[in-house]
């Protein structure tokens, strides 16, 4: 019981904190929904080489990396409802135009502009729930925003690969078009709190490329970015992989799995990141997903494929909700919107190279070789990390202590 007269700390489950990570929910489910169907659209019904595959995942990345410096900067400038309303709307609207897809190219420029789309209410949804989220339970507040892009990993590509197998692809568009409805709804649902003040100016008041990105957060996000570029791997190439080993039938029971770990253990890393600090789970995160990609590239069965999925889903658990606290908590907050935009403006930048490079590796040395690169990749995160964000805050620690 809180003493009389002492205020209640401010509570975590609100109606706005759950339209938040409702809201995000439903984006992701219909981002990983294609990100893992239309591959087999485009070499099924668009005919399409192998090789123009990341091509698709990458003009959506470029889209939403060239929009999240700006999507930053319009949170601290704009009316956020109407930026978020108006963002989710042309997300709506470009997930009902895969109906009318008859030609690679004509997909392509759709993918851009639904790119544009996501990236502002990624970016949006992002800010609004780490600024939700009370100060003695930010940890735990963005691990359960988190948690609901991670059940978007779980039921997005299982029921997307299900929709695909049992139905013709305009099914899967109507189901895409439905969740990103219901994504504009909590959009329209959310009460967005008032902008927080700039301590000795407003946030438009900055020049240059800081107006547009916050120079704390970019140590961390470029670690983030090296975690992207190998997990792009998963979300493109998975479906073709399990396909090409004769287990086509599985991958959206890896996926499953892959996502499972994740949501089982997200509930209890947001606490220990709270109680311990970030480096535990980094450096943890860093081996268990490095393992499960070299384990994935050595697969040529079932069980290893999936006991793959379940490593790699620990280790993605770990490290994306630890690296996106500290991108906010690096930052002052009312530069929490920026140091957002910057941590995925690098995430997603990675993520399209890797979609497209480690597809270019793929071409000459096979799926196998593919993953065995990815993972030797994120290997090098633990390296970026230690010299970036472990060594700087302890030294921060260091300065702070001193009297």
């Amino acid at each position: 019981m809180t003493p009389a007269g002492i205020a209640s700390p401010p509570k975590l489950w609100t109606r706005d904190f759950l339209a938040v990570c409702f809201g995000n929910f439903f984006l992701f489910m219909t981002f990983y929904m294609l990100a893992v169907t239309l591959p087999l659209f485009v070499t099924g019904a668009l005919h399409a080489s192998e090789g123009r595959v990341g091509l698709v995942m990458t003009a959506f990345l470029v889209s939403t990396v060239a929009v999240r410096p700006f999507a930053g900067r319009w949170l601290g400038r704009y009316d956020r409802r109407k930026l978020l309303a108006g963002s989710l709307l042309l997300f709506l609207v470009c997930s009902t135009a895969y109906w009318f897809v008859h030609s690679f190219w004509v997909l392509i420029a759709l993918r851009f502009a639904h790119g544009l789309g996501f990236g502002v209410a990624a970016t949006s949804l992002a800010a609004l729930g780490a600024e939700l989220a009370p100060d003695h339970r930010k940890g735990e507040g963005i691990g359960y925003f988190s948690l609901f892009m991670s059940l978007a990993m779980v039921v997005g590509p299982a029921l997307g690969l299900a929709v695909t197998d049992r139905f013709a692809d305009a099914a899967l568009f109507g189901v895409c078009a439905a969740m990103s409805a219901a994504a504009f709804v909590c959009g329209l649902a959310l009460r967005v709190p008032e902008r927080l003040p700039a301590a000795g100016g407003s946030p438009s008041g900055e020049r240059g490329w800081r107006a547009y990105f916050e120079p704390a957060a970019l140590p961390v996000s470029v670690a983030g970015a090296i975690l992207a570029f190998s997990y792009g791997s998963i979300t493109t190439f998975l479906s073709v992989y399990a396909r090409d080993l004769g287990l086509g039938s599985y991958a959206s029971l890896f996926f499953m799995l892959f996502a499972a770990m994740i949501v089982l253990f997200r509930p209890f890393t947001g606490r220990w990141y709270d109680a311990f600090g970030p480096h535990p789970l980094v450096y943890g995160g860093c081996f268990l997903l490095a393992a499960g990609m070299i384990a994935l590239s050595k697969a040529t069965a079932l069980p290893m494929l999936l006991a793959a999925g379940m490593v790699i889903g620990l280790g993605f658990g770990a490290l994306l909700p630890s690296y996106q606290t500290l991108a906010v908590q690096s930052a002052p907050k009312h530069r929490a919107g920026l140091a957002t935009g910057t941590f995925f403006v690098l995430f997603d930048s990675g993520y399209g190279i890797g979609s497209y490079v480690l597809g270019v590796v793929a071409a000459s040395a096979g799926y196998h070789g593919m993953y065995l690169v990815a993972g030797l990749v994120v290997a090098a995160t633990a390296i970026v990390y230690y010299a970036w964000v472990h060594r700087r805050m302890a030294a921060k620690r260091v300065i702070q202590a001193k009297p």
